[in-house]
């Protein structure tokens, strides 16, 4: 099963080498994504032209993978906003802002709630829903808008997504590839779950004390993520009646959607449209109603305002997610069958080829499958590489005589953390881009807990074997 690595997968890894001492060094990244793209593009076809039209061919590619996300962060950013003039927002917060007290209760709260949403529905969705209803709290209680992020972050696209206990998406593909019963994985996960998550979230919340603590970190109160214009008193002025109405209404229309994610089985891209189309009808309502006779221009002055805060956040992320696309599927859709014979994608072809070069050891087993997802996850999806984690997990344990079911989890879960919305800046735009922060910051701030928490959990997993 070994794989023949050609000057393409040395560019390639040459390029992310480049792309991560950039971000390291806090520098733009764009160039070098773009060069790296025309690189792959001339080293795989010969061609200069295919290269320069391959560059326009994989942001095409990248927006068209992200431009769910963008539309629905867009609309709830655009509703924000409206509730933020008319001080609906102010009104729907206050019985909230009673409960959280403190930004160390908004962190784990925030945390907490996207886990058990993330269970049923998946992330994103989930980021929407909170995003609209409780950062604003968590701004007023002194918690920083890259806190909310980083709960976010952590507890949905990272513990509830790697182990995926409810929806069993991503159990299923790597028990598949590693030929267990699904039960199996779930439960070898468990306690590597409980492990990532705990370390993760706890060393997150100290770097955030710790920055808070210090002035490195500051919070105004009255900051909200979505900025506003000023408010023109008569063209905003809601009655209290209808105001404190409308306050009560939207999260109950969200409280609906949940339901009716739960009476209809709806998970994922279709549970994001169903919030997305929530808050649109409750931006068109309550502009309707409270700029009356311009209500009707109100709206798609709304709208642009939104879709300029949503690509003025997306827009640097294009070209890196472009670039780390082309490890994946996207090469074959961009420069077309131009792979070396046998290939995978760049990606898996260097996991697979990272397996065949290593001895075979409990503990040398266990850093390679964190090695592998942790590669794998870089393509910014988090699931395309766990099937090759199961697989690889399979013939290590066949080498070992055991361990199977754990090293198939902790090869799941170090893909999806590192994937699928924890530190690949691209994969984290949803929570980002709701809590107003740089995506690149985020994904920073998040590294450390990330790469402490999959050490301590790489070596929980070499006794578990």
């Amino acid at each position: 099963m070994g794989v023949e690595l050609s000057w393409l997968h040395g560019v390639y890894v040459l390029f992310v080498i480049g792309i991560v001492a950039t971000m390291v060094l806090r520098r733009d990244t764009s160039l070098i994504c773009i060069a790296g793209i025309a690189a792959l593009g001339l080293t795989a076809t010969g061609s200069v032209t295919a290269a320069v039209g391959g560059v326009f061919g994989s942001f095409m590619y990248a927006m068209t993978e992200l431009l769910p996300t963008i539309l629905v962060i867009c609309i709830i950013v655009a509703m924000s906003r409206v509730l933020t003039e008319t001080g609906i927002n102010e009104t729907m917060i206050r019985p909230m802002a009673s409960l959280v007290r403190t930004p160390a209760l908004a962190y784990w709260v925030i945390g907490i709630v996207m886990m058990i949403m993330s269970w049923f529905f998946w992330p994103s969705p989930a980021v929407a829903l909170i995003g609209a209803v409780m950062l604003p709290v968590a701004l007023r209680v002194g918690l920083p808008a890259v806190g909310a992020a980083v709960a976010m972050n952590l507890f949905g696209h990272g513990i509830a997504l790697s182990g995926d206990f409810v929806i069993q998406g991503a159990p299923t593909l790597t028990a598949k590839a590693a030929g267990l019963p699904v039960a199996e994985v779930m439960a070898a996960s468990v306690p590597l779950v409980i492990v990532m998550g705990t370390v993760t979230t706890l060393t997150a919340f100290w770097y955030l004390y710790k920055d808070m603590k210090s002035g490195a970190l500051r919070v105004d109160p009255e900051v909200t993520a979505v900025p506003s214009a000023p408010r023109d008193a008569a063209s905003v002025r809601l009655s209290p009646l209808l105001r404190n109405g409308l306050a009560a209404l939207v999260p109950l229309l969200f409280l609906l959607d949940v339901a009716a994610m739960f009476a209809l089985d709806l998970k994922g891209g279709d549970a994001t449209a169903l919030v997305g189309g929530t808050a649109l009808l409750i931006l068109l309502a309550v502009t309707l109603l409270s700029h009356r006779q311009a209500g009707l221009e109100q709206v798609t002055a709304h709208l642009i305002q939104g879709f300029q805060f949503g690509f003025r956040v997306f827009g640097p992320v294009i070209p890196i997610a472009a670039f780390f696309y082309m490890g994946d599927s996207g090469f074959v859709k961009v420069f077309g069958e131009t792979l070396p014979n046998g290939s995978h994608g760049i990606v898996n072809d260097l996991g697979v080829a990272l397996a065949h070069t290593i001895p075979i050891g409990k503990e040398v087993a266990a850093l390679a499958l964190t090695a592998i997802g942790v590669i794998t996850g870089l393509d910014g999806s988090g699931f395309s590489g766990i099937t090759l984690a199961g697989s690889l997990a399979q013939l290590f344990a066949t080498a070992l005589g055991s361990g199977a079911a754990t090293l198939t989890a902790l090869g799941q879960i170090a893909a999806i953390w590192v994937g699928g919305g924890t530190i690949i800046p691209w994969a984290l735009l949803p929570a980002a881009a709701i809590c107003g922060v740089d995506p690149f910051e985020l994904a920073r701030r998040n590294l450390y807990p990330v790469a402490i928490g999959l050490l301590v959990t790489t070596l929980v997993a070499m006794f578990l074997i």
